[in-house]
């Protein structure tokens, strides 16, 4: 049976995150979820999965705390192994900017309804299209005509806004994947000069859902082991392979560990040369598969075994002495 999988997020003072993470604990566990949630004393963020009546439990708790009252779920469905396990975390944020001054996303973008959005775009030439989202996320899946950044993390987006100046008057219209990291997007964009933000109200997701494949291009990632959500895609292919510049819709992370990055392949030229599980960098950087590191890696089983330390003694106690 296809499990349900729930993505949700809400921005509100939480005073104690460490006993909403044992709650959230302590419920998950009981109606089975797996899946990865964050809190934090501006609010939570999660994603999980579980049988259909878990799930509309879960949602029918969450909803009658006072704190998460009137929290939008976005909702779709999944095999078995969508997430390992349960992952509950206490941090600093529930989306890592990680700005030495905060930022407040309560202060951002006017939030555009899907039917908005698409009205603005149509009607609205001098819109500007803003990807909020990671670089492979762009890369299987945008917005026609959107502006994409190469970051690799969420953190690294005021970094790459130093090249976004001349859209401080512009019409800026900013995405992603469910709505959360715009909330926090958008209002950064906001103190730093840009005067006209919006934010797509509920994200690629909630957009799709009711318009289908308007203006938009590919797949949508997902963070879970799906990698794109099978109900948010289109007849376009817009992924490319890395290696043969072919359409590609299939993400693996880069074999040499050290790198890790993702990125999409053809799954054919992978069979034709299992060099190509290495990303272009590693590539380009002379490593192969032989001599990438990974586990159970040629390179690793050519190392020298670590000489083995000398155990250590642990002290006894004789009955007629003391310890010596």
């Amino acid at each position: 049976m296809p499990l349900t999988v729930l993505l949700f997020y809400k921005y509100v003072r939480v005073e104690d995150p460490i006993a909403l993470r044992d709650e959230q604990r302590r419920l998950c566990a009981s109606l089975e979820l797996k899946g990865r949630i964050i809190v934090a004393t501006e609010g939570i963020n999660g994603t999980v999965a579980g049988s259909p009546p878990a799930a509309r439990k879960y949602q029918e708790v969450m909803l009658s705390d006072p704190r998460f009252a009137g929290m939008e779920f976005k909702i779709s469905s999944g095999p078995a192994e969508t997430f390992p396990r349960l992952s509950i975390k206490a941090r600093k944020e529930i989306v890592t900017l990680g700005l030495v001054e905060d930022v407040d996303a309560r202060q951002g973008g006017a939030h555009l309804t899907p039917e908005q959005w698409k009205r603005m775009i149509e009607n609205d030439p001098g819109v500007v299209l803003f990807d909020a989202r990671n670089r492979y996320e762009s890369d299987v899946g945008r917005f026609k005509g959107a502006i994409t950044s190469e970051i690799e993390n969420f953190r690294e987006l005021p970094k790459a806004l130093a090249a976004c100046e001349n859209l401080k008057d512009k019409k800026v219209l900013m995405y992603c994947t469910g709505g959360i990291r715009c909330e926090k997007a958008s209002a950064l964009l906001r103190r730093e000069g840009f005067r006209h933000v919006y934010q797509l109200h509920g994200g690629i997701l909630n957009y799709l859902r009711e318009f289908n494949g308007d203006h938009w291009e590919g797949e949508c990632f997902v963070f879970d082991q799906r990698m794109t959500d099978p109900a948010a895609r289109t007849a376009d292919v817009v992924g490319r392979c890395a290696h043969s510049g072919r359409p590609a819709g299939h993400f693996i992370n880069c074999l040499h560990d050290p790198c890790h990055r993702l990125f999409l392949v053809d799954q054919g030229v992978v069979r034709e040369n299992p060099n190509h599980q290495l990303c272009p960098a590693c590539l380009a950087a002379g490593l192969t598969w032989e001599t990438a590191d990974y586990v159970a890696s040629p390179a690793r089983l050519r190392l020298p075994p670590k000489p083995r330390q000398p155990r250590r003694r642990k002290a006894r106690m004789d009955s007629q002495r003391k310890f010596v």
